[in-house]
């Protein structure tokens, strides 16, 4: 079915539990003051919403055709090896937020949010059965009830879950929906049938990012003052983090016949359109010195992956060297001016990309 690859399923558990700048990792957060969330100023579009998360338009969507498994290719082994990492940290990711969620669900006592929590919950167990389900066609699944029970979980504060999960939302809907749209033009590209699932895929996506837009638009103190800076730097951390991602897999961008850079910038493009609806600022990614600097953050980190396994005082000493020149690469992000807009009265928007 595909190349013999180096990574077995107990490597791959572990890599899913291996804490690093670029892995998704779990959270915790203060539930008390998830009770105390009044959604009554944007009532109208959260029951609309809710409406939406009910009618539930994704329920037999992840059930695999009479055709998928015979989509499945031999893969040259470098893809493989990347394919499998795409895999692993998009199931990791999406469990991440099937875990968070059921917590809160079983936690919280606010029936709405308890109530939204058991969709986003669900939607996202799909999400993360469905991909590791491809994984264990390669013999490679993770081990999800592991990960549940060992992986350690970050505390985040919630209104930087709240920043935190909308972006992470919003941009995985840009990415699946770009994805998706490029494989329409070029099929011949389509090396995995997973991505015939992307189009409906993102639209749980999307829709969970609307919740958390909400939230925030219900309280306005989440979007302005010291905040601003709050939210400027989830903005350039999920974007260079994607970033930088993104170019360690050059051979899985090839076979889809897509340059990283190119798609990189589309998903910020489409991301920053969409977060309009409650962030006051976005982003001036075609800005020279935000590009400039993406590419010094990659460039250092990449560094820092070579030096990962060297030991000694040299090695030491050049490992804080780059760690500040990736704090520079990152201030200097920071420096480059925003944009400021209107937010729209209308919180809600639909997936139209």
């Amino acid at each position: 079915m595909t190349a013999k690859a180096s990574v077995n399923i107990n490597d791959v558990t572990v890599i899913a539990n291996t804490e690093t700048v670029l892995t998704p990792r779990f959270y915790r957060t203060d539930m008390d003051a998830l009770e105390r969330i009044d959604l009554e100023p944007v009532r109208r579009e959260w029951d609309e919403m809710m409406r939406e998360f009910d009618t539930d338009g994704n329920v037999d969507h992840f059930v695999r055709d009479a055709t998928f498994a015979d989509e499945i290719q031999e893969l040259d082994p470098e893809l493989y090896e990347e394919f499998l990492d795409f895999l692993v940290t998009s199931v990791t990711s999406e469990y991440s937020g099937c875990v968070l969620y059921a917590d809160i669900e079983k936690t919280v006592t606010h029936p709405e949010i308890k109530k939204l929590m058991g969709y986003m919950r669900r939607d996202e167990a799909r999400h993360a059965g469905f991909i590791n389900r491809s994984l264990k066609d390669f013999g490679k699944p993770v081990d999800l009830g592991f990960l549940k029970r060992e992986k350690k979980a970050t505390y985040f504060r919630p209104k930087f879950i709240y920043y935190a999960t909308y972006l992470s939302e919003k941009i995985g809907y840009a990415r699946y929906i770009t994805i998706f749209r490029h494989l329409q033009k070029h099929p011949e590209r389509r090396f995995h049938p997973i991505f015939r699932w992307f189009e409906q895929w993102c639209n749980d996506e999307f829709r969970h990012g609307e919740a958390f837009a909400l939230i925030m638009r219900a309280d306005p103190k989440l979007l302005s003052g010291v905040n601003k800076l709050w939210i400027r730097f989830f903005l350039i951390a999920v974007y260079a983090t994607m970033y930088v991602r993104d170019h360690t897999r050059p051979k899985l961008y090839e076979a889809l016949g897509i340059d990283p850079t190119e798609y990189d910038f589309q998903v910020f493009h489409i991301t920053s359109a969409i977060s309009r609806q409650v962030f006051p600022f976005t982003l001036r990614v075609d800005d020279p010195r935000f590009r400039r600097g993406l590419e010094d953050l990659r460039d250092t980190m990449t560094r820092m992956d070579e030096l990962a396994h060297s030991r000694g005082i040299a090695a030491s000493v050049r490992r804080l060297g780059l760690r500040l020149r990736a704090a520079r690469c990152f201030a200097s992000l920071f420096l480059v001016p925003v944009e400021t807009h209107d937010m729209p009265a209308n919180v809600r928007m639909a997936p139209a990309w």
